[in-house]
């Protein structure tokens, strides 16, 4: 008969130690690279990437006067931006086009299909998300989501919500 349990001397040797699995900032730090690696994967067998996903997310509010203000919105180069853009433009999914108050400006806007890709990209978060939070219930999803909320604008004024 053939047993399909765990080796608990390789579970012994790999476990993390408690003084870690103590600790709120490690445990955060610890899930958002599994779901950041589990997204990221997802992303790339759609042929997309999180940058991707978080431009088009964001051009979904509403077109942006400056390629500098996305940048800094995203946290990402002002130049590597570009090369987000330049990728998201040949595919047809953004559109930039000159400022007519001020030419040397660039406004950035989403086209049709890059709203089509986005709803595409979304139910690849959904999925990803489910599925890394299924052991919770919904209330404790929810009650989750409210302290990581909280967490992320007091850190940081820009996740503050409308």
């Amino acid at each position: 008969m053939s047993s399909i349990a765990p080796d608990h001397k390789l579970l012994k040797a790999t476990r993390v130690p408690d003084e870690l699995l103590k600790s709120e900032a490690f445990l955060v730090a610890r899930l958002g690279m599994l779901v950041k690696s589990r997204a990221l994967d997802a992303f790339e067998q759609a042929g997309f990437d999180a940058y991707h996903y978080s431009l088009l997310a964001l051009l979904a509010e509403g077109e942006r006067e400056t390629q500098a203000t996305i940048a800094d919105v995203l946290g990402v180069d002002r130049s590597q931006l570009v090369g987000i853009l330049d990728s998201l433009e040949e595919r047809g999914l953004v559109e930039r086009r000159r400022d007519r108050q001020d030419r040397r400006r660039h406004v950035v806007s989403l086209t049709p299909d890059g709203r089509r890709q986005l709803v595409k990209l979304r139910a690849i978060v959904r999925r990803v998300e489910d599925e890394f939070f299924a052991p919770l219930d919904h209330a404790s999803r929810e009650s989750l989501h409210d302290a990581l909320l909280t967490l992320a604008m007091y850190h940081d004024p820009r996740c503050c919500p409308e």
